[in-house]
């Protein structure tokens, strides 16, 4: 388990590529945090130490966004689901099974899929002053 602070954009940034750094080979993430914690922030900072050039944005819609930059990067956000079955009709195991970057927020709809797969967990939580305090376990 690893822990980070950030209190603003620029440490973000530098947070996310920490945690790649320290966490490779795993692509893998799952992200945890309450509603305006940051998790699509770091997301979004992760995808630029990546080298993602294009504009990044969650996909509380659309359920997944691809990018494509050095490699494949699959964003999603499973807040809207009802049920797994409805993650299982996107081809969401099939996501899974490549040497890809997979980040997902609001994941426990997921997690008796996906955990096999080796997923890091990473916790976003909000301090008293708004500071972030990030957690990767894996």
């Amino acid at each position: 388990m690893k822990v980070w602070q950030a209190t603003s954009v620029e440490e973000t940034e530098r947070v996310a590529k920490e945690i790649i750094e320290f966490a490779h080979p795993q692509k893998k993430f799952a992200f945890y945090g309450e509603m305006g914690a940051g998790k699509t922030t770091l997301i979004k900072a992760m995808c630029l130490a990546l080298g993602i050039e294009e504009p990044t944005s969650s996909p509380t819609f659309a359920i997944v966004n691809e990018y494509q930059g050095k490699q494949k990067i699959y964003h999603f956000d499973l807040f809207r689901l009802k049920n797994r079955q409805e993650l299982l009709d996107i081809g969401f195991e099939e996501y899974l099974s490549g040497d890809h970057y997979i980040f997902i927020e609001w994941p426990a709809i997921a997690e008796p899929v996906f955990w096999h797969y080796n997923f890091g967990r990473i916790s976003i939580e909000l301090s008293e002053n708004l500071e972030r305090i990030i957690t990767l376990e894996r």
